[in-house]
């Protein structure tokens, strides 16, 4: 199994208690000591075929992928064939099998995110305004105030940058992968225009669209395609992108508290990717999301396809606690046919708002996911 994404103190808490729980070897690839261990990794690791052996930071020995499917093919011929290794990275398993050896077949990729609502105790509404505010990840999120919880989420972005991302390709100048963060940032959920951010950096589009593509293989910036329909109406083409977590949606923008939030151009986009990470967290495994928009303005926020279901979920996301529907969403959701169309809205009631229109809370809508 691999247990990729952003949330290292949560992934790394996970894997000692992992350690703890089953006798497991746990190896901390960014310690040289843990590193020197596996000079010659068959020899080692062969050692440890009845134990898991769990590898955190497996980026900093991309090679080794090749010894593991070797490791693992062996064990499969004396009976072990699941339950080997844990490898976890900061980064998506594309990018991290740098080795290009394959591991189809033999890996089971999970991806952990930022913490999301169904992870955090209760449904106060100072913990879900908090959990918007600050992000997701856990020193962020438990911090003793604001100027801390911002002051950790800008140290992440800096040392990230710096340290972390030179790891993962070519060298590219942390002032300029910041200013396109942060120039994402500021066009949350907005549809990418990789022209105009690479006039805005004075760069070539090709080199834009790669640094976009590095961001998204780090897992965070998500590109959320458009719905691939055969309908004859004209429809957009290009992706929306939205920094995935949004407290670093609101460091890379220099905010702190609820106040200065509500006040900003980007409340209402911050606020709809929050939503959507917190409901494809909870959507069941092989969904695909997308968004529908015609070039007539006919728009739904959030498409989803859930495996099994022959119409989509159509879902709309408002913050605000009295819900308007516009000429829009109405034309969109005849053009989608959906099994179910939902508004999701700030507050925390759930109610029918006539012909098959439900109003929901987020978690009203996560619950309504999980139960299928």
């Amino acid at each position: 199994m691999a247990l990729l994404g952003p949330r290292q103190v949560g992934k790394t808490t996970l894997a000692l208690q992992l350690a703890r729980d089953r006798d497991a070897l746990y190896l901390d690839l960014e310690r040289q000591a843990d590193r020197s261990k596996l000079a010659d990794p068959g020899l080692f690791l062969e050692a440890y075929e009845d134990r898991l052996v769990v590898l955190d930071e497996i980026h900093r020995i991309p090679g080794l992928f090749a010894e593991l499917r070797g490791l693992i093919d062996c064990g499969r011929r004396n009976g072990r064939r699941t339950g080997r290794f844990l490898l976890l990275g900061s980064a998506s398993l594309d990018l991290l099998r740098q080795s290009g050896e394959s591991l189809a077949g033999r890996i089971e990729q999970v991806d952990l995110g930022p913490l999301t609502l169904g992870e955090i105790d209760g449904d106060e509404p100072g913990a879900r305004v908090d959990l918007w505010v600050r992000g997701g990840f856990p020193d962020s999120f438990l911090a003793a105030d604001g100027e801390d919880s911002l002051a950790w989420r800008q140290n992440f972005i800096r040392t990230y940058l710096e340290r972390d991302v030179p790891q993962f390709g070519p060298r590219i100048p942390a002032t300029t992968l910041e200013r396109l963060w942060t120039m994402l940032a500021h066009s949350q959920g907005q549809l990418l225009n990789a022209s105009v951010l690479a006039r805005g950096l004075g760069l070539s589009v090709p080199t834009v669209s790669s640094y976009i593509d590095l961001l998204v293989d780090l897992l965070l910036i998500r590109r959320l395609p458009p719905f691939a329909t055969d309908t004859k109406k004209r429809l957009v083409k290009s992706p929306k992108t939205f920094v995935r977590d949004s407290g670093l949606v609101h460091a890379l923008l220099g905010i702190e508290r609820l106040d200065e939030l509500a006040g900003h151009p980007v409340v209402g986009a911050s606020w709809e990717g929050w939503v959507i990470e917190n409901v494809l967290a909870a959507a069941p495994a092989r969904t695909r999301a997308s968004f529908y928009r015609t070039a007539t303005g006919n728009e739904m926020d959030l498409v989803l396809e859930l495996p099994g279901d022959r119409a989509p979920w159509a879902i709309e996301i408002k913050r605000a606690l009295a819900v308007s529907l516009s000429k829009g969403f109405h034309a969109a959701r005849a053009d989608l046919q959906p099994a179910r169309t939902l508004v999701v809205h700030a507050g925390v009631d759930d109610y029918p708002l006539g012909d098959g229109i439900e109003a929901v809370s987020v978690r009203g809508l996560i619950d309504r996911l999980k139960k299928g």
